[in-house]
């Protein structure tokens, strides 16, 4: 899986965000940060090869649904042959068409891989919007940046938009196992009355 994500990486750096899996600490820790062992219907956004994806098949419940959104073809192929079970499209997430898989008022879970800090501020802003259209009400959007990175330009940028759409932003203590460390934001969206879409 790494010699993979590698090569990915070395193809298109700003689609992929990083030089190797998440860890499965950190995988572990965005399962129950997410709290994904009680959510019905859970969208993963930038799975890469699965690390994310192989903790979320184990912890979802049974008769749950899940689809999986990733921009890159190869990474598309491995996930669908790693997981035979689960939904995965190549699609970039806000300009996908999520209507036939917002059963029961949306997605209670959003998990995200997606590199924050290598996107322009306009790419975060619509990313986040079509997030926050999407998910629950109640819903939690879980999502991982690198420790230290985060105080880079784009990184504090992300941090301020997504602060000012959430109604609560937590983070989670630094896994640093991870290759680079990083630790978790775990948003809720904003009131029904900021609510986007």
């Amino acid at each position: 899986m790494s010699w993979t994500f590698f090569r990915e990486f070395i193809k298109n750096c700003q689609h992929t965000g990083a030089v190797a899996p998440s860890s499965p600490q950190l995988a572990r820790l965005m399962m129950k940060a997410a709290g994904v062992s009680q959510a019905r219907n859970v969208l993963e956004l930038g799975p890469g090869t699965g690390a994310f994806t192989e903790e979320i098949q184990k912890a979802l419940p049974v008769g749950s649904r899940y689809l999986g959104l990733e921009m890159n073809a190869a990474f598309v192929d491995t996930l669908k042959s790693r997981f035979p079970g689960m939904n995965f499209e190549q699609a970039a997430a806000q300009e996908f068409d999520y209507s036939p898989y917002l059963v029961d008022g949306g997605f209670d879970t959003i998990v995200s891989g997606l590199p924050w800090a290598a996107l322009s501020e306009r790419v975060q802003a619509e990313l986040l919007e079509s997030i926050y259209r999407v998910l629950k009400p109640d819903g939690v959007f879980a999502t991982f940046v690198y420790t230290g990175i985060h105080w880079g330009p784009r990184g504090q940028k992300f941090r301020r938009l997504l602060t000012s759409r959430s109604r609560k932003v937590e983070t989670t203590p630094t896994v640093w196992t991870n290759l680079p460390p990083a630790f978790i934001y775990v948003a809720q969206p904003g009131e029904a009355g900021t609510r986007l879409g």
